[in-house]
């Protein structure tokens, strides 16, 4: 074969003629020139990777070098040129998109141990921990990065996690042995509820309870397996005590009712006697209710106030009514009445007589300033003549 430095020679074709030897040759040709078709086709679809590429336009550089074939070789070999060219620039895409590629999985593992290294000092354990476990996730979900980059980032990873596990560790054992502490403390308490369970000291046991409730409620937390229990053991014993003193206290307040109706009826006979009008008859008559009033006894508490208040009301009432008698029948307050009253009268004579004088010699304003003073002193003797009548 003729070529563009010289002539090569490609082989021969025994026994068959010159037509039949080239056209042999020729088909070589050709199938080289299809396998370099073929890849310029998977090159430009994008169906094999630029390395795989670099590796087959090898192969047909060296097929085509050393073929042994009629055609045009040196056009196969431009058309190989163009996809070296193509393999490098797919190469070169390649490269860059890893390296985009490996800018944002760096990015990503930063923010992963960032984010992980702000919740070693943590206190919301669950929440801490549950996040901690996802971030975990995200880092095996993330593309490795070169090893040495990729160790150093999981090395402080890791030392978060661990960091805040230590801390939630030591935080659970001290709070085991508070919480151990509190079922000591509560199984103590339980043991005194339960010595005052069957006492009949009604009002200082039930006091002695709710000083036993304000040490449970400071007493902690148990672990959750003991509390429960702890509290129903707690609560029976206070149960059993309450029970029998309502028992108690039902029957009692059965017997309660009967006074409450009692007193109710006196009450009621008490308050017939307002209006006051004859303060001694009323007194005697209170004092006889008074006497019935304390042979009944106690009524029930709920109602005591309000009972005790209407027979309060009536005897505050006749004690006015006696006090007002007193008032009208004390010979000071009399005298001191009638004295107020002369006093007034002696003043009118001598300011009217001073204004006739003074009218007689001209004096008018004198004898006005007179009669106003004479005026307002006759007001005043008609409140306190009012005051004397109330002695007649």
């Amino acid at each position: 074969m003729r070529l563009a430095d010289g002539e090569r020679q490609v082989g021969s074709y025994p026994g068959a003629t010159a037509e039949e030897a080239l056209a042999y040759f020729a088909r070589k040709y050709e199938d080289l020139a299809g396998q370099v078709g073929l890849l310029e086709q998977r090159l430009a679809a994008s169906a094999v990777d630029a390395k795989d590429a670099a590796g087959s336009i090898a192969n047909l550089r060296t097929a085509v070098a050393e073929a042994n074939a009629v055609g045009d070789l040196a056009a196969l070999s431009g058309r190989l040129d163009a996809l070296d060219q193509q393999a490098a620039a797919r190469r070169a895409e390649a490269d860059a998109a890893r390296a985009r590629a490996r800018e944002v999985a760096a990015a990503t593992k930063e923010g992963i141990v960032a984010e992980a290294e702000t919740l070693t000092d943590a206190s919301d354990w669950k929440r801490a921990g549950d996040r901690l476990r996802t971030l975990l996730a995200e880092w095996k979900a993330a593309p490795r990065l070169d090893r040495k980059t990729d160790d150093a980032l999981w090395k402080r990873f890791s030392h978060a996690r661990t960091a805040f596990e230590r801390r939630r560790r030591a935080h659970f054992a001290e709070l085991d042995v508070s919480r151990g502490e509190a079922a000591e403390r509560k199984e103590k308490l339980i043991k005194s509820a339960e010595a005052l369970a069957d006492s009949k000291d009604w009002g200082a046991t039930a006091t002695a309870y709710r000083d036993l409730m304000t040490q449970w409620k400071a007493a902690g937390r148990a672990r959750r397996d003991q509390e429960d229990a702890l509290w129903a053991r707690f609560r029976a014993a206070q149960d059993r005590f309450f029970a029998a003193r309502g028992e108690v206290f039902a029957a009692r307040d059965a017997g309660l009712a009967e006074n409450l109706a009692k007193k109710e009826a006196l009450v009621s006979e008490a308050e017939r006697l307002v209006p006051v009008t004859d303060v001694r008859s009323a007194r005697a008559a209170m004092r006889s209710l008074q006497d019935r009033w304390d042979a009944i006894g106690h009524v029930p508490r709920s109602a005591r106030d309000a009972v005790e208040g209407r027979l309060r009301r009536v005897e505050d009432t006749i004690r006015s009514a006696e006090e007002s008698a007193w008032a009208r029948s004390n010979p000071e307050a009399r005298a001191r009445a009638e004295a107020t009253v002369s006093q007034l009268q002696t003043s009118i004579a001598a300011l009217d007589a001073e204004a006739e004088r003074a009218r007689a010699a001209g004096q008018d304003d004198k004898a006005a300033k007179a009669t106003e003073a004479a005026d307002a002193r006759r007001s005043w003797l008609a409140e306190a003549e009012k005051t004397l009548t109330e002695f007649s």
